[in-house]
């Protein structure tokens, strides 16, 4: 008996090894590292986004044939813990691609770690410029649109204030500090006499709102530009109003449009603000339709700026491999080099000279309607007309 048990386990695990190697075989699997707990905000609709485009695909037939799955791991924030969730999606889940990632300096230690594994990451949400510029390899690529296109899509509407005296409050981290040197590059070149009378840079998640409103109205700026989101955002707002910082000056502020960030505040929503954000109610375009009444069928909600991430990161990942015919990290490379996607807001390209996507942002105004904050007076910004001449990407990028 002793002798068939020896030769039983093997086979056994012979068996079970085999069948997980088939089932690999026969799927073809997204690896997705993500902030889920600490931002759930706008993470709850981005994976909502990427169900919806899964559901499509696997409809659809799948990729190659096969059935394409998406395996999550969520990075507590934290750039090691993001490192080590994609190496345990390498490792034992098998993936074939990564993706995903909010914050920016998480999405700079998977850039690297993609780099140092040779595996295809699309930075899905990070926004630093570092991503595809400095800190930029030919393994990453990234979908949303820059901090440095953002910005330079508020840019004119600043300089059109003709605002001399401009005060600054942002996050104290990679994101918020590349948007506020970007902001002062590219408006002291549209307006030379501009002049910034204060900087407030308090920790991500940590601003004392009393005090950074004070430090700015002492400063007695006639603008202020606000790189802040979420629930720091929320608090500036409301003490902003309450101590009157934002009575008679105007502010031009960075992601303040988006629903993740502008519905929490209801009808505390700081009327006249320039913001880039998302407007999802007005948005009439044939492509933005199908994906609303999609999104409202299966969720019975309707999207955030989020969603349209999640949702066009899958598709992209699914218009290289079909254009690859292949999960062959080089064969997906060298695709999404001039690789076109169809998105809700419209067709976007990835560039060949930095691996950045060209989708765009909309650019408008806040105003309260029916007790809750909304876009008005907004324009489709396409990311392809603000970006650096090629010239200066190439020497921006260190990586080839």
């Amino acid at each position: 008996m002793k002798f068939f048990t020896h030769l039983i386990k093997p086979l056994l695990a012979s068996l079970l090894i085999s069948a997980f190697v088939q089932a690999h075989a026969q799927t073809i699997k997204i690896g997705e590292v993500n902030s889920y707990k600490a931002h759930a905000n706008f993470l709850g609709p981005y994976k909502k986004g990427m169900e919806l485009a899964l559901d499509e695909i696997n409809a659809g037939g799948g990729l190659l044939g096969k059935k394409v799955e998406i395996v999550s791991r969520d990075d507590n924030a934290n750039p090691g813990d993001a490192v080590r969730a994609a190496e345990e999606l390498l490792s034992r889940e098998k993936v074939d691609v990564l993706t995903g990632t909010f914050l920016s300096h998480v999405g700079l230690a998977v850039t690297d770690f993609a780099q140092q594994k040779k595996i295809f990451f699309l930075a899905a949400e990070p926004l630093t410029d570092k991503i595809v510029w400095e800190n930029g390899n030919r393994y990453t690529f990234r979908l949303r649109p820059s901090t440095y296109m953002q910005v330079a899509m508020l840019v004119p509407e600043a300089a059109k204030l003709k605002k001399k005296r401009w005060a600054l409050v942002y996050p104290n981290y990679e994101y918020g500090q590349s948007a506020v040197n970007t902001f002062k590059q590219l408006l002291k070149a549209a307006q030379p006499d501009v002049e910034f009378v204060a900087e407030q840079a308090p920790p991500l998640g940590k601003v004392d709102a009393a005090a950074v409103t004070q430090a700015l109205a002492d400063a007695k700026p006639d603008a202020v530009f606000n790189v802040l989101f979420g629930p720091d955002l929320a608090k500036l707002v409301r003490e902003g109003t309450t101590r009157g910082l934002f009575k008679g000056r105007e502010v031009v502020s960075l992601l303040s449009g988006e629903p993740e960030y502008l519905d929490p505040l209801k009808d505390e929503a700081p009327s006249g603000w320039i913001v880039t954000g998302y407007p999802w109610s007005g948005i009439n375009t044939a492509e933005h339709k199908r994906f609303l009444d999609a999104y409202q069928k299966k969720f019975n909600d309707y999207p955030r700026l989020g969603s349209i991430v999640g949702y066009s990161a899958i598709m992209s990942i699914a218009a290289g491999i079909r254009k690859a015919n292949s999960t062959n990290t080089e064969k997906l490379i060298d695709v999404f080099h001039g690789l076109n996607v169809d998105t809700p807001l419209g067709p976007i390209r990835y560039r060949a000279q930095d691996n950045q996507s060209t989708m765009g942002a909309y650019v408008g105004r806040i105003a309260v309607k029916d007790g809750k904050g909304v876009m008005v007076n907004y324009q489709y910004l396409d990311g392809a007309k603000f970006q650096p001449v090629d010239a200066e990407v190439k020497q921006l990028r260190k990586a080839p």
